[in-house]
C-alpha cells in the first residue's frame, strides 16, 4: 500500500490525510474518496491503488470513475452543484448529503464546510448507513480545520504529488 507524502505539511494537513486514510481502510466497501473545494478543485484523495489487494481478495473488478481521483472530484463537484441548485429552487435549506445508489456501486456526497464536499465511491455491497456514519465523523472532525490556508496547502501538495511519478519529492513547507 502506498500513501501520499505528507513530508513538509502542517500538522492540520497531516491530520486530514490520516483521517482520510482511516476512512478508506476501516470502512468496508469504500472504493475511493475525494475532498473537493467549493470551486470544484480536488484537495485530498485516496490513492486509487490503495484497495487493489482488497478487490483481488474479493475477486472484484476495479470499478469507479476510471480510477482517477480527478474524475471522482469532477463528479462530486457536479452533483454538489446540482443538489445545491435544486435545494435553492425548492427552498428547502442547505444540502447536507446526497446518496446515489446504482446497480454496481454507490456514490455519497456530504457537505464539509463553506462549500467543500466529501465524496465517497462505494462498492455495491457496502453498507450505506455505515459509510454515511463514518463520513459524518470525518466531516465533524475535518470541517473546523479546513481553512482557506489549509485548502491552499492541500491543493499545492496535491499538485506536487501529481507532478511526480511514484514518489513525491519534498518541495518545502508552505507554513
Amino acid at each position: 500500500m502506498t500513501a501520499p507524502s505528507t513530508f513538509g505539511l502542517s500538522s492540520e494537513a497531516r491530520n486530514l490525510h490520516w483521517l482520510l486514510t482511516n476512512l478508506v481502510e476501516e470502512v468496508p466497501g469504500i472504493q475511493s474518496v475525494a475532498v473537493v473545494s467549493s470551486d470544484g478543485l480536488l484537495l485530498l484523495s485516496s490513492d486509487p491503488g490503495r484497495n487493489d489487494a482488497a478487490r483481488e481478495a474479493r475477486g472484484a473488478k476495479p470499478t469507479g470513475p476510471r480510477g482517477s481521483s480527478a474524475d471522482l472530484a469532477t463528479i462530486v463537484s457536479g452533483i454538489g452543484s446540482l443538489t445545491i441548485g435544486a435545494a435553492k429552487l425548492m427552498e428547502f435549506g442547505v444540502v447536507k448529503h446526497t446518496m446515489v445508489a446504482m446497480d454496481e456501486g454507490s456514490l455519497f456526497v456530504m457537505s464539509i464546510s463553506d462549500g467543500s464536499l466529501l465524496g465517497v465511491h462505494g462498492s455495491a455491497d457496502c453498507d450505506m448507513s455505515v459509510v454515511a456514519y463514518h463520513m459524518a465523523l470525518f466531516v465533524g472532525r475535518a470541517g473546523h480545520v479546513l481553512t482557506p490556508e489549509l485548502r491552499s496547502e492541500l491543493r499545492k501538495s496535491l499538485e506536487n504529488d501529481t507532478g511526480s511519478d511514484t514518489q513525491a519529492e519534498p518541495t518545502g513547507s508552505t507554513r
